[in-house]
């Protein structure tokens, strides 16, 4: 059975999928869209036709250290501090004179002069949950109750369209890894509440690639019960069946030619041909890792960490940032990764600063640098943006146990690329680590500071039809200076 949808702003247009008006779950899975093609290439042609100016051809990975990691052992060691205060991983002095990283990240030190490393960066929520939806949306829910904002990467694809215009590729991903700690899945949980769109639509939630299988030779994307991208990416037809539609929706494609006297129909069959190869394994390319070099691959290797607390799994932070690398590359414009367990209270569910620090900063820094890089390497330091952030940093003065607790009074922030000014660290912290001494940059900071980057801002204030929750940000919040 062919099933058609109607068009919801012309009803006397038929098409597989409305626009912008269905899931894109829904959008893609050609099993049970039977004509899926048709609808996905008419909707590629349809965006590219519409593409505005004001989105700069860059992407962001989101780098999202949940549970809240130590703003003094990451960026801002605290080394003459009171020995309660000053990092318990030591120090490593970076690129650039005079700044150090904490001690767990000697190969990020060595590539400083490309990142920027922010200070000052607070916020006023200190309970994990709020504190995440608080900091994913931007700030745009200020109190992260859940009931007001939405996702910084569903925003972006409420400006730059869902799909990519010319790849199809979803503009917001969001990448994780099943996990077995039960305190890592409280916060799975948590970054996956902390992404979603709001009030911009169900069309703008992410797409959500939940892990992969290692065999010890090649990375296997497997699909997931809860939606995860490679499942919607997956030809649930019979390729005796897709045939027989893809040679139907020619005929119906030749019709349409000789009906259109206009010349509108000209180069549909890029457009044609782009969805074919997407619904046919283009996007299962991009998660293949057996397309890239094996020497490669090992210099982001992380899984020879194990990482967890109660419940260990060997670290896959690596091959996830290879995976946003390669999704860029391929056509998503947000990605967010998500990197579990840096809540170091040192109790019944946590690790401490040293031992959690040297699973997770040890992962961070081979996967973070490899990505630099990586990136560098392929002349896209400047159409990629990393941000590294969390829902909140850690108490300056370190407990009894040998951890520290819940502080958003200083918070763990830094970039790099972009099209941002690199090799520096903004703002200044208090000697005891516990707030800044010059300008706090926000959550507000955070989200205008990326809209910076993704977007020509004073065209996106005379464009008709965008939400004015989105376009209140562009008239009210500021990026941080010192970075634009």
């Amino acid at each position: 059975m062919l099933t058609i949808f109607v068009d919801q702003n012309n009803p006397s247009r038929r098409i597989a999928l409305p626009h912008n008006q269905c899931s894109r779950r829904d959008f893609l899975r050609i099993g049970s869209v039977s004509l899926g093609g048709l609808g996905l290439s008419e909707a590629l042609a349809a965006r590219a036709a519409e593409k505005s100016s004001y989105v700069r051809d860059r992407s962001v990975v989101l780098l999202y250290l949940s549970g809240g990691a130590s703003h003094i052992e990451t960026f801002d060691p605290k080394m003459s501090a009171p020995a309660e205060v000053r990092s318990m991983t030591g120090e490593v002095p970076t690129s650039i004179t005079g700044v150090s990283f904490g001690g767990t990240f000697p190969k990020l030190a060595a590539l400083a002069k490309h990142m920027a490393v922010v200070r000052s960066h607070q916020h006023a929520v200190t309970d994990h949950v709020k504190a995440h939806v608080h900091v994913l949306t931007g700030g745009t829910d200020a109190s992260g109750s859940g009931k007001d904002g939405f996702s910084m990467g569903s925003m972006y694809a409420r400006l730059r369209g869902t799909n990519h215009p010319e790849t199809g590729m979803p503009t917001f991903s969001v990448l994780t890894t099943p996990e077995i700690d039960g305190q890592y899945r409280k916060e799975l949980d948590r970054v996956l509440l902390g992404s979603q769109p709001g009030p911009l639509g169900l069309a703008n939630a992410p797409f959500h690639h939940a892990g992969e299988e290692v065999d010890g030779k090649s990375t296997r994307t497997q699909p997931q019960k809860n939606g995860s991208l490679a499942a919607d990416m997956l030809l649930n037809l019979p390729g005796d069946r897709f045939g027989d539609r893809r040679a139907l929706l020619q005929q119906l494609d030749g019709i349409s030619r000789g009906l259109d006297g206009s010349g509108k129909m000209a180069g549909f069959d890029k457009y044609y041909q782009q969805a074919t190869e997407l619904v046919l394994g283009g996007a299962a390319k991009a998660f293949d890792l057996r397309q890239e070099d094996r020497r490669l691959v090992e210099r982001y290797e992380t899984q020879q960490i194990q990482v967890g607390h109660k419940q260990f799994r060997p670290s896959t932070l690596g091959r996830q940032m290879l995976l946003a690398r390669r999704l860029c590359e391929a056509g998503c414009g947000f990605v967010t990764v998500h990197s579990a367990g840096w809540d170091m209270h040192a109790d019944g569910n946590n690790p401490g600063i040293v031992k959690g620090m040297a699973m997770l900063g040890r992962s961070l820094d081979i996967a973070v640098s490899a990505f630099l890089e990586d990136v560098a390497s392929r002349g896209l330091s400047d159409r990629i943006l990393l941000v590294v952030t969390g829902d909140f940093g850690r108490t300056p003065k370190i407990n009894i146990r040998g951890g520290r607790d819940h502080w958003s009074k200083l918070c763990t922030l830094a970039f790099a690329g972009g099209g941002l000014r690199m090799g520096q660290v903004v703002g200044q912290s208090s000697r005891s680590g516990d707030s800044p001494t010059s300008t706090p940059y926000t959550t507000s900071h955070l989200i205008a500071t990326i809209m910076h980057s993704l977007f020509e801002l004073g065209q996106v204030r005379l464009q008709s039809g965008i939400p004015r929750e989105i376009t209140r940000i562009t008239d009210e919040a500021k990026p941080i200076p010192e970075l634009v």
